[in-house]
């Protein structure tokens, strides 16, 4: 695929893309928006950190072997400046068991300014018990 096709003009819009393919199990979406460093991690729940699109890649497959993951972001707390933004938030999974429920996903999500526009060096998530905490955040620019 064409990499304009790609280019998201803020961090908000490829952490909107990034649950967009994570929703529809698309692992070309997925891939095209981490950035083009080896040096990039992510951590899934429970999980061991993986660095480099290749061990990234092949998490996410497995993962998507299942179909699409419905998450829903919410209580976003955005951190950036002119090169990185740093969102901390809560990942709201749509489960079917009440039981899931008595868990909720806190995760860390940082993006880098590149020439193909914003792109993830960073996801981390893990699992928090008891439900998610209802608290107001606000977005902080670094000068």
């Amino acid at each position: 695929m064409p990499h304009a096709k790609f280019m998201h003009g803020s961090a908000e819009e490829t952490e909107t893309a990034f649950y967009d393919a994570m929703s529809r199990a698309d692992i070309e979406a997925m891939m095209t928006l981490w950035a083009d460093d080896d040096e990039i991690v992510c951590i899934h729940p429970n999980a061991p950190r993986l660095h480099g699109h290749a061990a990234i890649r092949s998490a996410f497959e497995s993962l998507f072997e299942r179909g699409g993951v419905h998450i829903r972001a919410r209580q976003l707390h955005v951190t950036h400046n002119l090169s990185t933004s740093i969102h901390n938030l809560v990942e709201e999974l749509h489960q079917a068991s009440d039981a899931d429920r008595e868990m909720h996903i806190l995760a860390t999500n940082i993006y880098m300014k590149t020439p193909r526009g914003w792109r993830i060096v960073l996801h981390h998530a893990s699992v928090a018990p008891g439900a998610a905490p209802e608290e107001a955040v606000s977005s902080t620019t670094l000068h």
